[in-house]
């Protein structure tokens, strides 16, 4: 019976894992921007954004009136109210000068081109809370590995030294001292699960999916790479290729625009007109053309607002140059802090504490070294694997910070 339970375990085992998906950066990037709502709503912004270009385009809509007037009721008269009357037919137009119409849709259009802008940024941003959440789930899938393999180490250091206590090479109460150190393993082995599965659930909640934890996963390589860009690299394509300085500098674009549409408001547009009428016996047809004298209102609050909104948003441009090169050095920064105590770690640290483990297991287990020595080694060694495996996950968040803060990918 106890067969058939195992055989039946296993295959549910199989069938679950064959169900995992497991997606690499490149797919849950995809995924990320195809289902997003925060994505999708700005998207749709700059749908609305260029239907105001068409509103921007139309032309004025002409005029056109009818009258008929001298109805005639005279009471000792026959009931003929038509006999005197005068039809009068007319029609006008408002011609807009000075470019107003193609102003408006330069504007409007600018416009898009600044709210394309911002959806570029909001992916920029986006992207890297998604490439943070994908690194905390490396993360915690290798510190999760890491775990089992100590457990792992410490089981089969336990198996020996129970076969010494039952030699009488050691005391029964090393052996429990021992066998109770065995809960911080497992302790480890359980807390890791536990923060995959939330890192889990963060990246399925960025992505907007739905799949069940256990049927999800990612895969990708979890180490650092030595840059290949210098910071002086950094900044130039940073100032190339970052949507919000782009945007700031097409809003410095637009504000110009609206200036000279300001004054081109501030400009007279006349008013064409003609009639068509009968005055029997004879009919007649004239022309008109209004002009508003534009002595008081001229359209000078809108020239005086939108001349300092261009100087406004220049000194919002140069801040913005200004966060991208602050942006650029803090990750840059942040990220050679971190390389440089990984290149310390992956080529001594850890293969010293491996190497003092395992001495320390070896002399314990031939009587050469103390329990405490033993204990302390195996603590050391766990603690140095999941420090360096911080770091690493430090460094590929800062390598991330730094992408963002570039505005491109420069480091994988």
């Amino acid at each position: 019976m106890r067969y058939v339970v195992v055989a039946v375990a296993a295959c549910l085992l199989a069938g679950s894992a064959h169900a995992q998906r497991a997606f690499t950066w490149e797919e849950l990037r995809d995924r990320f921007e195809a289902q997003n709502r925060q994505l999708q709503a700005g998207r749709l912004g700059i749908d609305e954004q260029k239907a105001n270009e068409i509103t921007a385009n139309l032309r004025p809509n002409p005029d056109l009136g009818f009258t008929l007037d001298q109805l005639t009721f005279l009471p000792n008269s026959p009931y003929r109210p038509l006999a005197d009357a005068l039809p009068l037919v007319e029609s006008s137009y408002l011609i807009e000068r000075k470019h107003k119409r193609g102003l408006r849709l330069q504007s409007a259009k600018q416009d898009t081109q600044i709210s394309v802008s911002q959806q570029d940024d909001l992916d920029r941003t986006l992207l890297f809370n998604l490439r943070s959440a994908f690194v905390q789930t490396l993360q915690s899938q290798a510190v999760l590995a890491v775990a089992k393999d100590n457990l792992a180490y410490y089981d089969r250091v336990l198996e020996v030294n129970k076969q010494r206590v039952q030699n009488g090479d050691i005391a029964q109460i090393d052996y429990d001292r021992m066998d109770l150190q065995r809960v911080q393993f497992e302790t480890d082995v359980q807390n890791a699960d536990v923060n995959l599965r939330t890192a889990k659930i963060q990246l399925l909640a960025l992505m907007n999916d739905h799949t069940p934890v256990d049927q999800f996963d990612v895969t990708g390589k979890f180490d650092y790479t030595e840059p290949t860009v210098g910071l002086e690299e950094l900044h130039r394509v940073a100032l190339a290729s970052r949507p919000d300085l782009r945007a700031a500098a097409q809003s410095v674009t637009k504000a110009e625009t609206d200036y000279r549409l300001a004054v081109a408001n501030g400009s007279t547009d006349p008013t064409v007109g003609m009639d068509i009428g009968r005055d029997p016996p004879i009919n007649y047809f004239g022309f008109n053309v209004s002009i508003p004298l534009r002595i008081f209102d001229r359209n000078q609050g809108e020239k005086a607002r939108t001349f300092i909104d261009i100087r406004r948003n220049q000194r919002l441009r140069e801040a913005a140059e200004t966060q991208v090169y602050s942006d650029v050095d803090s990750a840059w920064a942040t990220m050679r802090t971190n390389l440089v105590l990984l290149r310390a770690y992956k080529t001594r640290y850890l293969a010293l504490a491996a190497k003092v483990r395992d001495t320390v297991s070896f002399a314990y287990q031939r009587g050469a070294s103390s329990l405490l020595d033993f204990l302390t080694a195996q603590n050391d060694y766990r603690a140095l694997q999941v420090t360096y495996l911080g770091l690493v996950g430090s460094y590929l968040t800062a390598a991330a910070q730094l992408n963002m803060a570039v505005g491109r990918e420069v480091i994988q």
